[in-house]
């Protein structure tokens, strides 16, 4: 066995302070994800101190909490420009560096990249010079991903460091004394090794002895939070402080020498060492620039967000009907819904990370004569995509799939534009997709998705709508489009949700006479009114924030194709293939032709 290699704490308690102090410095600034990261630093550190990632697969999940990271992986100056519009992303990111083991944005895949990485190392033949070390949270334990891959982990045995940063459970705070004692000898180098010599030592006396010598260390355990994962094949350590790097180090330095899949069990603090963020605040899970003294916001307050509009109508909704219900997957304030969990706490529901569960969980309901609202990001509605199919269309169940940050996103980047639902959804037989373009229509959309007996999709922007003195909207019609504009031209802007603003923005920018629509549903189409618009309009232009490939722009292609139309010149102003980058969302747009003056511009020239 190598030597323990001596460490200078004291420095390593110095970097964790600089590194505290950079990370305020710069999402204090420049916003981005502030509790977590501060309260794995001291984490990070140590893996650092203990590690080598540029040999060692360091796996963060999610990665949002991985700015010491960055910070001691050559990025400390580069480190101003986080989650800026061709900066640094604010999540890992191998092209950025070769350190950045993994692209992670969506929680709970570390531990099967971590056993996917250990198996590799093993046809390698690499085992005596690397080993995978995974951080994640507690609350990535929710999804149940990380439990297949623990399962698989458990069962082979390959040597991995899985770094539990503990911040929220409370599972060992009723006997925490004894647990610390206990976590504090199995964390030691002489426990492991008297450990492994009676094994050896019972193993020669037969079965016996073994079971006798194995009940008595469980006799132990059972006053600590390790025992599902030693009954799944996994060492357990812990809980340990994670902010003590002295005891972080001695305890990293142990499992790295074990040979076998360890889980270290950490205990945080969210924010820790900026006192206004410090403990259970979920506002300062994700934050935008604030004053770094006050704690004070300095975003102004603006117009009405999309998701705040999606709330009002959803609890006007739910008072007057008691069969509304709906689900959350982590997401409460994000998307919401955590109004209606206060005002509703048994028909409303956040189940934690785990969208696969809360779609199918709504299936459910439905069947039982519910009216469900299944409020995810659309983003992450991918995880569930196979519910959404086989527990959901395949029985034609009325479940709402409201999809918010539809669109860009911005500075989360590449992970989480909402640019794909469109393309995904539209696909599966039995759904239904439409989408609301502003306040008004917003509620009409609520109200007739509440009363669709169907499976139905709708999608709506992250932050505001793009309205610019649009008509009054009229209430919503199944499969049923409005055409907002008339005009005496060849000129058709086609606009699907938040597209038409943009669509309207474009016209003003235009120059030229043109008619509007709103289309409203994606699937099915307005057939009967498209019919007529070809024989006005020639040149169609689509306006969506979504994937061109499968979107808004393909399914008029199909329809113009399937009705042997082949005189209408389409253009899609959607997004093309390839992933959005971060940044700000008016730069990220420019980057990609998309504002308002770049579009009548572009539409200028095709003539």
């Amino acid at each position: 066995m190598n030597q323990k290699p001596l460490h200078d704490y004291e420095a390593l308690e110095a970097q964790c302070r600089a590194i505290r102090e950079r990370i305020l410095d710069v999402v204090s600034t420049n916003g981005g994800h502030l509790s977590s990261t501060l309260g794995a630093t001291e984490l990070i550190v140590a893996m650092h101190a203990v590690f080598d990632s540029a040999k060692d697969p360091f796996i963060f999940d999610v990665s949002h909490q991985a700015y010491a990271h960055k910070l001691l992986t050559g990025r400390w100056e580069a480190f101003a420009t986080l989650r800026q519009f061709d900066g640094l992303s604010g999540y890992t990111k191998p092209k950025e560096s070769e350190h950045d083991y993994f692209v992670a944005g969506h929680s709970s895949t570390s531990i099967s990249l971590g056993v996917g990485a250990a198996k590799a190392i093993a046809l390698k033949g690499e085992q005596n010079e690397r080993i995978p070390v995974v951080m994640i949270g507690d609350g990535a334990l929710s999804a149940g991903m990380a439990y297949e891959a623990l399962n698989e982990l458990g069962e082979r045995e390959y040597p991995m460091v899985i770094i539990l940063n503990d911040n929220e459970m409370s599972i060992a705070k009723p006997i925490g004394a004894v647990s610390r004692m206990l976590s504090s000898a199995m964390a030691s180098p002489f426990y492991q090794k008297i450990k492994r010599g009676t094994e050896m030592f019972v193993d020669h006396f037969g079965e016996g002895a073994h079971y006798l010598a194995k009940r008595f260390e469980e006799s132990f355990k059972l006053i600590t939070p390790g025992i599902m994962f030693e009954e799944m094949g996994i060492e357990y350590i812990g809980p340990v402080d994670g902010h003590d790097i002295k005891r972080l180090v001695e305890t990293f330095e142990t499992a790295r020498t074990m040979g076998k899949p360890v889980i270290i069990h950490a205990q945080t603090i969210k924010g820790k060492g900026y006192k206004i963020a410090e403990g259970q605040h979920e506002q300062w899970h994700g934050v935008g620039p604030f004053d770094l003294d006050s704690g004070v916001s300095h975003k102004k307050s603006g117009a009405k967000s999309a998701t705040q509009i999606y709330t009002e109508a959803l609890l006007h909704q739910a008072d007057r009907n008691e069969k509304v219900v709906g689900v959350t997957a982590a997401m409460p304030s994000g998307t919401g819904l955590s109004a209606l969990l206060e005002k509703y706490p048994d028909r409303f529901w956040d189940v934690a990370i785990a969208e696969q569960h809360a779609v199918t969980s709504m299936g459910a309901l439905a069947k039982e004569g519910f009216k469900p609202f299944c409020t995810i990001y659309s983003t992450f509605l991918q995880r569930g995509y196979d519910q959404v199919i086989h527990d959901v269309c395949l029985m034609d169940l009325p479940v709402v799939f409201a999809m918010d940050r539809a669109g860009i996103v911005g500075e989360d980047g590449e992970t989480h534009q909402g640019v794909f639902d469109i393309s995904f959804l539209r696909a599966i037989p039995n759904m239904t997709l439409c989408a609301p373009r502003d306040e008004k229509s917003m509620h009409q959309a609520v109200a007739f998705a509440a009363a669709f007996d169907r499976p139905l999709g709708l999608r709506y922007p992250r932050g505001a709508f793009l309205t610019a003195g649009l008509p009054e909207s009229t209430p919503f019609e199944y499969g049923k489009a409005e055409l907002l504009i008339e005009a005496q031209s060849d000129i058709l802007l086609i606009g699907y949700g938040n597209g038409v603003g943009r669509a309207a923005q474009t016209l003003e920018q235009l120059g030229m006479p043109a008619a509007l629509l709103d289309l409203r549903f994606v699937k099915p189409l307005d057939t009967e009114l498209l019919r007529m618009l070809t024989g006005r309009h020639k040149r169609w232009f689509v306006f969506s924030d979504s994937a061109a490939a499968g979107g808004v722009g393909s399914a008029l292609l199909e329809w113009l194709a399937s009705e042997g139309i082949g005189d209408i010149r389409l253009q899609s102003f959607e997004y093309g293939d390839a992933f959005i980058t971060h940044g700000a969302t008016l730069k990220v747009e420019a980057s990609l032709g998309l504002r308002p003056e770049q579009l009548a511009e572009r539409i200028r020239e095709s003539f």
